[in-house]
């Protein structure tokens, strides 16, 4: 294969004429500055329900019925809340840090089809693109960190980019499994292979997979119980502590924002998008060319995927409104020890599959139950093969190897 071969696998394929020019304005304007800004006003409104229901209170009820008008106040309260910046702090910095973080999580967003044509952009190379954008969060949040001239804000950021780049290896490896069996890397190509072969979390390595994103992502967004760099006993607020008004309102937003976008990616990648039912076409069936089935079928398809999302986000809230934090070693020892040999092994697992089940080019009865059985049982030892590889080095050990001044204190 030449050089020309190779670069035409990843050629433009985006016209650009004036009309993908409005429409990429209408996304910018109607999308990144209206709709989703509007989505994290009302999922923190949300979280704050949610929580009250878990800690028997009633949440936010003053403003609006049922508290509704909640985030709008408390938007305006950002925006007019006087910003203190620090003397020696680098001003430009601080000021720009915020401005990346949120970049990062909007810029998420571009590649995420919601429905049949509801995508602004559609690269060959969709999830690389992901990948790109959102290893400068890591920088943002550095830059917060360093720029604001307070050790805690310091230390809070290295924890943070520590922690980040420690997870996002395996939120990388665990989209593998994914790619290789659509044999793209376009979200929207995913998608369609889901449509023929059923949603990738219907799999044994495919569940695997999707376990293993959902808790990278959990430690992406910072969210409970992985919010180490935001640790308010230990660092007061970590790599923001220096920040107010609304340049505090931007990492707010980014952070809510990355858990919309997390849940949306997952959705896309292991649940289908936004179709109902796992092993069926529908609605894009209905599609027949004329612009009502394409409405009828969006409408559909947008409802699903919303909901689903919603399903995304409240998990989370329920996970931080019972789990207590980890502790920084056994959070980053989990992302090294446990998440990233599953992820190797589950490659092994998912081209098992692909050789049993997806080589053929269709859905085959016997293939399928010989791949959830054969491929079942290979996913669950391996499981068990790394629990068990960890108990025996754990158990190996000295006691309170890992945590030098619980040793120290105790004498060992």
């Amino acid at each position: 294969m030449d050089v020309g071969t190779a670069l035409i696998a990843q050629s433009h394929r985006v016209d650009l004429s004036p009309t993908t020019a409005i429409v990429w304005a209408l996304w910018l304007l109607v999308g990144f500055a209206g709709i989703f800004p509007g989505i994290v006003a009302y999922m923190v409104w949300l979280e704050r329900k949610v929580a009250a229901r878990f800690q028997d209170r009633i949440g936010p009820n003053r403003v609006g019925p049922f508290g509704l008008l909640q985030p709008i106040a408390d938007a305006i309260k950002l925006i007019v809340k006087e910003s203190i910046v620090p003397r020696p702090a680098d001003g430009l910095v601080h000021l720009l840090a915020p401005v990346i973080v949120l970049a990062s999580a909007f810029l998420t967003l571009a590649v995420v089809p919601f429905a049949v044509g509801l995508v602004p952009i559609d690269p060959p190379s969709g999830l690389v693109y992901l990948i790109a954008v959102s290893s400068l969060s890591p920088l943002g949040i550095f830059l917060a960190g360093w720029s604001s001239r307070n050790k805690y804000s310091l230390i809070g950021a290295m924890r943070a980019v520590a922690q980040l780049v420690s997870y996002e290896i395996p939120q990388v490896l665990a989209t593998i499994p994914v790619v290789l069996w659509a044999g793209s890397l376009s979200l929207v190509s995913i998608f369609d292979h889901q449509a023929k072969f059923g949603w990738n979390a219907f799999t044994p390595p495919g569940l695997l997979a999707f376990a293993i994103f959902l808790i990278a992502g959990v430690a992406e967004v910072n969210r409970t119980p992985f919010d180490i760099p935001e640790a308010e006993s230990e660092i007061i607020a970590g790599y923001h502590t220096e920040y107010s008004g609304m340049r505090f309102g931007l990492f707010f937003l980014a952070e809510y924002l990355g858990v919309f976008a997390i849940s949306c990616v997952a959705t896309v990648l292991f649940l289908g998008g936004g179709m109902p039912l796992p092993f069926s076409s529908f609605p894009v069936n209905l599609i027949d060319g004329s612009v009502g089935s394409y409405i009828l079928a969006d409408a559909i398809l947008l409802a699903v995927f919303l909901a689903k999302v919603l399903l995304f986000i409240f998990a989370m809230f329920w996970v931080r409104a019972t789990l207590p934090r980890m502790r920084i070693d056994r959070l980053m020892n989990f992302a090294w020890k446990y998440l990233v040999p599953l992820c190797v092994l589950n490659i092994l697992f998912a081209a098992a599959w692909f050789e049993v089940v997806v080589r053929p080019g269709r859905i085959e009865a016997g293939r399928w139950a010989v791949g959830m059985i054969g491929v079942g049982l290979l996913t669950a030892a391996g499981v068990q093969l790394v629990f068990w590889a960890n108990r025996k080095l754990a158990a190996a050990a000295p006691i309170d190897a890992d945590w030098p001044a619980v040793g120290a204190a105790r004498g060992g």
